[in-house]
């Protein structure tokens, strides 16, 4: 503790990202990155956007970038936000929309930033337990509250509400903005964003990290109504005018154009999701059903964390989340055909040999 600090950093409960472990033929799926990497024509814009033009600042309103995301979903540039990746979206929402005192609703397991936002920003928050298949019920959050928060499909169970559930949301609370948080939605769940044009009151946050690989890139965005929107900008403009370089806006708008790269990288992932689900389903764990790029599994005779430990002494990397209700499940990120088949095989011999 530092004599320094203020009271607020002092109180303090900061984020615990996933490990980046430096192990030679590591096998990663613990952070749910893409095992693909990102449109060659996403790399080839940000080889060219690194030119002399890097000796000025880049677009505060990242126009084109926004232009290209809302066109691909039938919206304007003004339904449009981005920001230095959906972590610092989700950020100024936050700090934009859930100041009224009452407290925000979201999930009991769900992403664990949200209760650092309400740290940071002294936002009183209530958790609303998920039922007990790991699901959220939309009736468990009627009730005055400051805001709904939303993540859809959820992390860590990989489980997503369809459309009439959202809608039920948005209607239970319409003088209190609804978060849906969709940084997994490509791998199979339904998008909020078709209902934006409808509710004034929702904002979808998504992420380029996962399904268009571009995580070392920091590109999240916000679909909305202008008036969020606005409510966004300004925050932002008192915080950081400039949070896209030059070369991320250029990554970030060749890859929305390279539409066949990124249906052909989800379909991918989506495929090898199936088939270890249902391996890891024949090796006698509980798998929750995914619309997300990873599993999340809990094995009846096994500890979790021993499990893990396991792995890792084989060079294969799970995410264990410690807590009241995750300490028996393990969140697996789906890799490629290889890397999935090098962790059943690891399994299987952990299992037998501890039988």
């Amino acid at each position: 503790m530092s004599r320094f600090w203020s009271p607020l950093v002092h109180r303090l409960t900061p984020y615990v990202p996933g490990e980046q472990p430096r192990m030679a033929d590591l096998v990663k799926l613990n952070t749910n990155e893409s095992p693909y990497g990102p449109s060659p024509r996403a790399l080839e814009a940000m080889k060219a956007a690194a030119d002399n033009g890097m000796r000025l600042y880049p677009d505060p309103e990242s126009l084109r970038l926004r232009t290209v995301l809302g066109e691909r979903v039938g919206l304007e540039a003004g339904n449009v936000f981005v920001g230095n990746g959906s972590d610092e979206v989700l950020a100024h929402a936050f700090q934009a929309f859930f100041g009224h005192g009452e407290p925000i609703l979201f999930a009991d397991v769900t992403y664990s930033f949200y209760k650092v936002y309400c740290g940071l920003y002294d936002l009183p928050y209530r958790l609303v337990p998920l039922d007990e298949d790991m699901g959220i019920q939309v009736a468990d959050y009627a009730g005055p509250c400051g805001g709904v928060v939303l993540a859809n499909p959820n992390a860590p169970t990989g489980m997503a509400l369809g459309l009439d559930e959202v809608r039920r949301l948005l209607d239970m609370h319409p003088d209190r903005v609804v978060l849906v948080d969709e940084a997994y939605v490509d791998f199979g769940a339904e998008s909020a964003v078709s209902l934006v044009k409808t509710y004034p009151n929702l904002l979808v946050v998504q992420t380029f990290s996962k399904s268009r690989a571009l995580a070392g890139a920091r590109v999240g965005f916000a679909f909305a109504q202008p008036e969020l929107i606005e409510g966004l900008t300004r925050v932002k403009d008192s915080f950081n005018s400039y949070p896209l370089d030059r070369i991320a806006q250029a990554g970030a708008t060749a890859a929305v154009e390279d539409e066949d790269w990124f249906l052909d990288s989800v379909e991918k992932v989506i495929s090898t999701r199936r088939v270890l689900s249902a391996k890891l389903g024949d090796l006698g764990f509980k798998v929750l059903p995914s619309q997300a790029n990873f599993v999340y599994v809990q094995h009846a005779d096994r500890d979790a964390a021993e499990l893990a430990a396991h792995l890792r002494e084989r060079a294969i990397i799970v995410r264990h989340l410690r807590g009241v209700r995750t300490s028996s499940w393990l969140r697996i990120t789906v890799g490629t055909d290889q890397q999935c088949e090098m962790l059943l095989s690891a399994l299987r011999e952990i299992l037998l040999r501890n039988c």
